[in-house]
């Protein structure tokens, strides 16, 4: 075990473990989540008081010990399944995820998971996250969407990666297959709620994203201060169909919410084509595209998106990374087909 020692500075915040948060030297590597787990533990003490309370308020000049106990194992089993790696050091590893591949462990998906394969490619190599022997999922990407995701191997990593995540400087770029064209010059587009014209001629899509009223599997667009402020920049690279029926879009986030390409995508009029949450099965024109390309928009069974780019900066040791990923083959058929 590591015993920290910490003093509390000028006007502190007003609850424990926010102090803390902000009081604890960066190289620990605590997050705020790691640390309220502490608190509620008992491994933080003010002399012989035991605080367990996270609300309580400290003082400047206080001196709190807090005991971090070395990582444990953790509870998921290794699964030896074949990863793309595009990236590996000590500190974090980047892998271009296949469409089908959940992220996490969860119900209904216990195994299979990347975390399984990750447990298994490291091998017992991993210096813990959040007090657990376990890979550190920074952000994630739906089950049915390929491409880049960045996993810490360590606390230190994942607090860097975490809080370039929360301020949105890392760099996100994703491409996806689209109904119609999202067309500024169209009244009906630029009439919708959230819907405008970005600094550099894209489309913007801003709201609040959060949990849909009645279905809870799904999330919802919504305005005037409900839901977590989100941000999608898109742009049409290009269109597919005579008249045009469909389009490649690259879409950039300037935030990184649950399903937040899918909806803002959708509440746009440009749903993602195989999405079957937020698209649905939309009527195209067969004398628009070819017969393959029909055949291709019709019966593709995945939302088409998939996470083409990548930029962080290193959490360790300051370097600039940018990463890219090819277009998978299903994904590279259907634009194929539909260029055809």
């Amino acid at each position: 075990m590591t015993i920290l020692r910490v003093t509390i500075a000028a006007s502190p915040p007003p609850r424990l473990d926010k102090a803390l948060a902000r009081d604890v030297p960066a190289e620990a590597s605590l997050s705020r989540t790691r640390i309220a787990r502490l608190i509620e533990d008992g491994a933080v003490k003010r002399g012989t008081e035991v605080l367990t309370n996270p609300k309580i308020k400290l003082s400047e000049g206080d001196e709190i010990e807090i005991t971090v106990p070395e990582a444990q194992e953790y509870d998921v089993r290794p699964q030896d399944i074949p990863l793309e790696i595009v990236f590996e050091d000590d500190d974090l590893i980047v892998i271009d995820k296949p469409a089908g591949m959940v992220v996490h462990p969860a119900p209904g998906s216990p195994d299979g998971t990347l975390v399984n394969a990750l447990l298994h490619h490291f091998d017992g190599r991993l210096s813990g996250v959040g007090g657990e022997k376990r890979p550190g999922i920074v952000h994630r990407i739906d089950k049915d969407t390929s491409g880049l995701l960045v996993v810490a191997k360590s606390d230190k990593a994942h607090h860097g990666l975490a809080k370039q995540f929360e301020k949105h400087t890392a760099r996100r770029a994703y491409l996806a297959v689209v109904y119609g064209v999202p067309d500024l010059a169209d009244p009906r587009l630029m009439g919708t709620k959230g819907v405008s014209k970005g600094q550099h001629g894209e489309l913007t899509v801003t709201s609040g994203l959060a949990r849909h009223k009645t279905d809870r599997q799904k999330q919802a667009v919504y305005f005037d201060g409900q839901g977590r402020h989100a941000i999608t920049h898109a742009r049409v690279l290009e269109r597919f169909g005579a008249p045009a029926c469909a389009s490649l879009v690259e879409c950039r986030l300037e935030t990184g919410r649950t399903h937040q390409i899918r909806v803002h995508m959708a509440h746009a009029g440009h749903a993602l084509v195989g999405d079957p949450v937020y698209g649905g099965r939309r009527k195209v024109p067969t004398k628009a595209l070819s017969p393959e390309g029909f055949e291709q928009i019709s019966g593709f069974d995945r939302q088409a998106l998939h996470a083409a780019e990548l930029g962080f900066r290193h959490p360790v040791t300051g370097e600039d990374h940018l990463f890219h990923a090819a277009v998978p083959e299903d994904m590279q058929r259907l634009i194929e087909a539909l260029a055809g």
